[in-house]
């Protein structure tokens, strides 16, 4: 972090260098040491050290200098830098000028030259006004910074990317912090072109890609090896697993992930019936604990989108989403399952804007005091619901079956239904979003009628879909595109692989495995997505050792 400086002032030059010298003798290791011989020098120095950021503590400025005395220049650094110390240097016939600029101009003290010996006359004036200054002080932040409005769909993601993967940084409001546009000013930018993301270093993206973001903080974008034993496709439970496995017997094994580890299970504020854990954990720590765990073992893990994957022989080539391949052994799907869509009028168009699907961590505190909608009855919105009831005035949940205790655990509905500011609305569904910059209403069929409320936030979890239609067609899936493996390929006449049946997390292609959400027939929780990613190492083995 640049110290803070302390600016003296004087045309002449034999009394400028003498103030410098007794400033630095004491202050040089904790603030930098600015000089200039005028006025209008001063300033043209403020307006440079303003653009970049830098923090004046102290000004000490002579009276008589030629062009623009001392209080004049004091006067209008003060514009620039309020809170800085304003100390006037004066001969003692001036102490009657510099007394009355003490309540027309506010400056903070004056000294009489001469001012030895500094020990005496200097240092103790100086050390007072520093040390009122660094009270009400606030270093500037020096890590990355988004600039963007809480309703655009790229700069939510932006938000969201960054979060799911433990980035600090700071948002700034166009809209409601003066700051954001002062930031944007000063790397010649505007807000025409939204999100703004400023990094540590000092360089900018405007509206930057998934792949810019990670590469800029540090997140690996390209393999290290040509060939791996094992590819996993997805960072969730069971891609963990499968990579703490793999890894820990000897496999080299890369963890494809195009957002962030953990997956769907990454986004749950609470699972509290997770073996081990009695007194629950976050989804995004027990994913954190799981990547580090991998890691420590050997795997390495890749931030990128796989778009094909091709057989030629014994090997399994993996297309990454920047045309690169990587040549493996084995592959394990374990890209669990997306959120599906809610197909109402004005859904697509607010995405982002009000409308999101999945727990969204990254909006939490953006809704505190509002009234907040989550869609949906089973344990993820439940989990939500109980998240967003910590920040918002009123959590309303509209559930479309009769109740929850078809598709809730029992835990969650005791806990919500202990939750004052949770209501629970059954045999209710939306119809309609309201809006055009963002969300701004829903449209409701209830069991009585229609109803229109206003809404800001609604958070979408009705169910998920696999998204595989990038796997290669030799992979079988059902008609919902969920991953056969195993005994389920009999149905679409897989009964045997040469002289072999088809393991039982084994696809219908040899070599390429499945294990969690994405399976067809898994059972949707976290431990079952850890155990299925586990077990298919040991049929990974059993094939590789068929070569």
């Amino acid at each position: 972090m640049a110290r803070p400086i302390l600016f003296a002032v004087d045309d002449d030059v034999s009394v400028l260098e003498a103030v410098v010298g007794d400033l630095r003798r004491k202050y040089a290791q904790e603030y930098r040491i600015v000089r200039a011989a005028s006025g209008q020098a001063a300033l043209d120095t403020c307006d440079q050290l303003k653009n970049r950021g830098d923090a004046v503590a102290l000004f000490l400025s002579d009276q008589r200098m030629p062009g623009m005395t001392g209080v004049d220049f004091l006067s209008q650094a003060m514009g620039l830098y309020p809170d800085a110390k304003r100390v006037l240097l004066t001969a003692y016939a001036d102490t009657e000028a510099a007394i009355r600029a003490i309540n027309t101009a506010r400056i903070h003290y004056y000294l009489n030259k001469p001012w030895d010996p500094p020990e005496d006359k200097l240092y103790p004036v100086l050390d007072d006004l520093l040390f009122s200054w660094h009270q009400g002080y606030k270093p500037p932040y020096e890590g990355l910074q988004v600039v963007g409005t809480r309703w655009g769909s790229k700069d939510h993601a932006v938000r969201d990317f960054l979060s799911r993967n433990h980035i600090s940084f700071r948002w700034l409001n166009p809209d409601s912090q003066p700051e954001a546009l002062e930031l944007l000013k000063s790397r010649g930018l505007d807000d025409a072109k939204l999100p703004v993301v400023v990094f540590s270093d000092g360089t900018s993206a405007v509206q930057p890609t998934q792949m810019e973001l990670a590469g800029k903080i540090g997140l690996r974008v390209q393999a290290e090896k040509e060939h791996y034993d094992l590819v996993v496709v997805g960072a969730g439970p069971a891609g963990l697993a499968g990579a703490v496995y793999g890894a820990s017997e000897g496999l080299r094994t890369l963890v494809v992930e195009p957002d962030a580890v953990g997956g769907q299970a990454g986004s749950s504020s609470r699972i509290e019936n997770y073996l081990g854990f009695p007194d629950g954990v976050s989804g995004d720590e027990l994913a954190r604990r799981g990547f580090v765990q991998a890691q420590r073992l050997g795997a390495e893990f890749l931030t990128q989108r796989v778009t094909k994957i091709r057989v030629e022989d014994q090997y399994r080539f993996v297309t990454m989403g920047d045309g690169r391949d990587v040549s493996c052994s084995a592959v394990l799907l374990a890209t669990g399952v997306s959120w599906c869509k809610l197909d109402v009028p004005g859904g697509d168009e607010l995405v982002g804007a009000g409308v999101y699907y999945g727990a969204a961590q990254s909006e939490a505190q953006s809704c505190k005091d509002e009234e907040v909608f989550v869609v949906g009855g089973a344990n993820s919105a439940g989990q939500a619901a109980m998240n967003f009831a910590r920040y918002a005035r009123k959590v309303t949940m509209l559930v479309r079956g009769k109740g929850l205790a078809q598709s809730m655990s029992q835990y969650l509905i005791d806990q919500i239904a202990g939750t004052p500011n949770i209501t629970v609305e059954t045999g209710t569904e939306i119809t309609r979003f309201c809006g055009t910059e963002h969300l701004q209403g829903i449209e409701l069929r209830t069991p009585t009628g229609t109803d229109n409320r206003a809404a800001t936030s609604v958070f979408i979890f009705i169910g998920a879909a696999p998204k595989t239609e990038w796997l290669p067609k030799e992979v079988a899936c059902d008609d919902r595109g969920f991953v056969l493996a195993g005994p389920d390929l009999k149905r679409v006449g897989v009964d045997r692989m040469g002289d072999r049946n088809p393991y039982l997390l084994e696809t219908s292609v040899p070599g390429i495995f499945v294990a969690g959400d994405v399976r067809h027939g898994s059972v949707k929780r976290a431990a079952s997505a850890v155990g299925e990613g586990s077990i298919a190492i040991q049929f990974v083995h059993q094939y590789l050792a068929g070569f």
